[in-house]
């Protein structure tokens, strides 16, 4: 017979005593910055302004799925090698088994044998060659600000030394007691603040087959997953969590309104700390903190924070069998990630180490090709907001975008704005701004000069990276600035900034 925890017991277990109205918290009387267990409550946080101003974090999966690091890649499809236990699984036993699925399975089987089961996989996530501060060096390096690291994945493998990981699940589940033996997610995060970037993680709410989930998912929620959230929480003090696995109940069971009372009235890191939306099946692009979109166009201004999450190439854990094709060229990212910000969201960019842990060669020369653009042009990024328009194209048939969409719709930057297609028009300027400072980023550097259209009244304009002034006319369509010839160290950029005073 699965117990039942009734919402009292849970506020009780929250440390909520005067969470719940009319009480008083550790002696306080309840002042408005102390948050009931309601979603109305929890929605009136507003979120702490580092968020929208730091615009570029990194994401990093990591961890027992980085050993087998497969999936098939099968054209148009999305396929994680994160998930690589859930779809071996349902490769061998459901009939109705999609080709990723099927594909994993069949994959596993040829390497691994039928009989061999993932848990193996865990004495094998060694992280020999792990380096955390060669990793804080490329995090920064990357020009990104904030760095989410999986604590543990739908396995459920913790990636610090997580008393409910292991018991649990009856065996040495966490990254102290098996396969690294050392708190790597500890490590990293010291490394990285002593950079100066804020360190948070990802946390998945529930875990495929942990024993307790698949028989009283209430209390799995009390016993594993309330304690182990906290514990996260308390010792590491996260600048972020981003929630997920949240799809298979509502928030009420997950009790998250509850949690987050605890996380905003009492945590270490009340004030500080941004969350998402994945927070309950109910929750996405409506409760909680920032909206999440992920493999999307993104979406339109909002006045609501959001951000895009997505991989260099598909996947966010490694998968060793996507190829250079598969991977946006630095060029793209960069104009990616402008594109995101020019419409005010954020842009989570996500790597996947290696189980040596090590960063892949690819991932790392992205991100110092981003790192680079950033040194000259991140005052385009940092801190701005959207431009009244977000973007000015060229002659011809205007694609049509997706916004708003939360998941997995069509997104080409490379046909928007790198390499148009015939007939189509393409992105000339994206526009970000700051006080009264338009930023337009170029993703093709047009030579003597360019039009910005329906811009009048310009004061100034200089290029990023030359502090020459550029001269400039008005013209029928808005306002004409002459460019000058690019210095050498300007030349390859990935794109060009324009920064014009109005």
């Amino acid at each position: 017979m699965k117990s039942r925890l009734d919402r009292r017991s849970f506020i009780k277990m929250a440390g909520a005593a005067g969470i719940a109205a009319g009480m008083q918290s550790m002696g306080r009387p309840l002042y408005a910055q102390t948050y009931q267990p309601t979603w109305e409550s929890i929605d009136s946080r507003p979120t702490p302004a580092w968020f929208t101003h730091d615009k570029f974090g990194i994401f990093i999966h990591w961890g027992v799925y980085s050993v087998p690091a497969y999936a098939p890649v099968i054209p148009g499809k999305l396929a994680y090698a994160e998930w690589y236990w859930h779809q071996m699984t349902e490769g061998k036993n459901n009939p109705k088994a999609d080709a990723i699925e099927k594909g994993t399975w069949e994959f596993h089987k040829k390497w691994y044998g039928a009989d061999y089961p993932y848990q193996n996989f865990a004495p094998q996530f060694r992280a020999e060659l792990f380096d955390p501060d060669h990793w804080a060096n490329v995090l920064e390096g990357s020009g990104a600000k904030y760095v989410a690291l999986t604590s543990k994945h739908h396995e459920g493998f913790a990636l610090w030394p997580s008393k409910e990981a292991s018991s649990g699940w009856g065996r040495p589940w966490n990254a102290v007691e098996t396969g690294p033996r050392r708190d790597v997610l500890g490590d990293l995060t010291d490394a990285v603040r002593s950079k100066n970037v804020r360190m948070g993680y990802y946390y998945s709410l529930y875990e495929w087959y942990n024993p307790l989930w698949l028989s009283d998912r209430q209390r799995f929620v009390r016993e594993h997953m309330f304690p182990q959230f906290k514990d996260l929480v308390t010792r590491y003090k996260p600048s972020i969590i981003f929630s997920d696995g949240e799809w298979e109940i509502p928030s009420s069971e997950w009790h998250s309104p509850e949690l987050l009372a605890w996380l905003f009235n009492e945590s270490p890191v009340k004030d500080e700390v941004v969350i998402n939306d994945r927070w309950g099946k109910d929750t996405r692009h409506k409760h909680g903190g920032y909206w999440t979109t992920e493999y999307t166009s993104g979406m339109s201004i909002s006045d609501h924070p959001w951000e895009e999450n997505r991989g260099m190439g598909v996947s966010f854990g490694l998968n060793r069998a996507e190829r250079l094709d598969g991977y946006h060229t630095g060029q793209e990212l960069v104009i990616m990630l402008a594109d995101t910000v020019s419409r005010g969201g954020n842009l989570l960019l996500d790597i996947g180490p290696a189980a040596d842990g090590t960063i892949p060669v690819i991932m790392e020369e992205r991100l110092s090709q981003i790192g680079s653009w950033m040194k000259i042009n991140g005052d385009a990024i940092y801190g701005t907001k959207p431009w009244k328009t977000t973007r000015q194209w060229s002659a011809g048939e205007v694609p049509k975008a997706n916004y708003n969409g939360e998941y997995d719709s069509a997104y080409d930057v490379s046909k928007l704005a790198v390499k148009p297609e015939p007939g189509k028009a393409g992105v000339e300027a994206l526009f970000t701004s700051k006080g009264n400072d338009l930023y337009a980023i170029l993703p093709r550097w047009p030579e003597s000069s360019f039009e910005l259209k329906d811009i009048v009244g310009v004061k100034g304009a200089t290029l990023l990276g030359d502090a020459t002034p550029l001269k400039f006319k008005s013209s029928h369509h808005g306002t004409v600035i002459s460019l000058p010839d690019l210095p050498e160290n300007l030349r390859q950029q990935s794109a060009w900034v324009l920064k014009v005073a109005l």
